[in-house]
């Protein structure tokens, strides 16, 4: 993993104009109001006793608590925002917009800022304890739930 091209990606997406339909892209996806990307993708955990996956979690969250240093210097602190509800409602009938629907699904919570009239969010995904870790980034218009 490296900050450096994290930051560059986030930079990217926060230029890019969004989509008027949904549509994968080789690390995320895009839809109307948002980007949403994999930064980085660890290895799974289906042959580990547990200690593996604890080291790379620690990495992941190191990695991700150094790119909110660079981009809490451009935009102030951010809020971390619980997904657990967002999951929650979603799964009880509400209808949740995407990216706060998708990150929902895997990312506890994330880091959030407001810059420019888009919300940036930064989190990290894990959909299983056997399932890889992705450091995920979101950019997006709709305002969280």
């Amino acid at each position: 993993m490296t900050t450096a091209r994290h930051l560059t990606a986030i930079d990217r997406l926060r230029s890019l104009p969004f989509p008027g339909t949904f549509g994968r892209t080789d690390s995320g996806c895009s839809g109307v109001g948002y980007h949403l990307v994999d930064l980085a993708t660890s290895e799974d955990f289906w042959d580990d006793d547990g200690t593996r996956r604890e080291i790379v979690e620690e990495q992941y969250e190191a990695e991700r608590d150094a790119l909110a240093v660079l981009l809490t210097a451009r935009w102030g602190d951010p809020q971390v925002f619980s997904l657990w509800s967002v999951f929650d409602r979603g799964m009880s009938g509400e209808d949740i917009p995407d990216p706060w629907d998708a990150l929902s699904q895997s990312v506890p919570d994330v880091h959030l800022w407001r810059a420019d009239g888009r919300w940036i969010a930064l989190g990290i995904a894990q959909g299983d304890t056997e399932l890889p870790f992705q450091l995920v980034a979101a950019v997006t218009d709709i305002d969280p739930p």
